[in-house]
């Protein structure tokens, strides 16, 4: 058996197309979905995350507003700026680049956001709501995971997803939205003991722990589906996951390659995620206009 590639870049195509027509036709309306990135500090792998996020706006015909900042910025400043943002009525989603320099309490300046613009999916209004399954902005690379799987035509109601990592950000918010989704949720970390033990029950195996090549055939049951959201580096220096890739290849029934798979659809569920702000912030107004 030979693994299917989900192509994370196609997929991401395909959802900004559809985005770009809606924002092509709210602009028609003069509603133009605004983003803002903050930048604080000069820390690389942020600064390029930054840079992605803001030519994809402007390929999709959003208003992209870039407001950088030095390492040395103190916290009330920018919890100053984001209130400000909050009632800039052409700004519909804010995001704040983490990691943040020691200084600042990251915690405080995502409470900050207003949950209304929080699209990033990680203000605790937010984070509640999708635990209660109410509507609400979902972290973009669960989100992306989700729909991804959605594209291959897979149905993870009654699968076992286990995933590997607990963050805030991926490994605690993906489990809730297969468990929103019916499916049957079991976390690993760090403590973990026998980690092949139940990786190997998955029928949907997500790694994002950020240890590369961390799972190997021996994690994985055959005819998986493996979600590989790890970023690392190899001792070339390219781009590698937290998979043997070449080695789960082999056993499982779909697999996400790094780069070009779970990546390109972070950036895309954030730009639908500021789509959809723009279109309930301006929601009675929308209702007029289609009377």
């Amino acid at each position: 058996m030979t693994a299917k590639i989900i192509d994370g870049k196609e997929i991401a195509h395909k959802v900004r197309k559809n985005i770009a027509k809606e924002v092509e036709i709210l602009k028609a309306k003069k509603i133009t979905p605004g983003l803002a990135v903050i930048l604080v500090g000069n820390n690389q792998a942020s600064r390029a995350y930054v840079t992605m996020k803001e030519k994809a706006c402007k390929e999709l015909g959003m208003y992209s507003l870039l407001l950088e900042y030095p390492e040395d910025l103190g916290q009330d400043e920018l919890l100053s700026k984001i209130e400000e943002l909050n009632q800039d009525k052409s700004i519909h989603g804010i995001l704040v680049q983490l990691p943040l320099p020691k200084q600042i309490n990251e915690m405080a300046v995502i409470e900050a956001i207003s949950p209304e613009k929080d699209v990033d999916g990680f203000h605790p209004i937010n984070i509640g709501r999708m635990m209660t399954g109410q509507d609400a902005f979902y972290p973009c690379t669960p989100y992306g995971i989700m729909v991804m799987l959605e594209h291959i035509g897979y149905d993870v109601a009654g699968k076992h997803a286990v995933i590997v990592g607990r963050s805030n950000i991926v490994g605690k918010p993906s489990g809730q939205l297969f468990l929103n989704k019916n499916a049957t949720v079991t976390y690993c970390h760090s403590r973990t003991t026998d980690l092949a033990y139940h990786t190997k029950q998955a029928d949907i195996l997500v790694a994002a722990v950020g240890i590369r090549n961390l799972i190997t055939a021996e994690h994985v049951k055959p005819g998986a589906v493996v979600i590989d959201v790890g970023m690392n580096r190899d001792d070339e220096g390219k781009l590698c996951g937290d998979v043997d890739f070449d080695a789960v290849k082999n056993i499982a029934s779909y697999i996400t390659p790094v780069p070009k798979g779970v990546g390109p659809m972070t950036i895309t569920m954030l730009l639908f995620n500021t789509l959809k702000s723009a279109k309930k912030i301006h929601e009675k107004e929308l209702q007029a206009l289609n009377c």
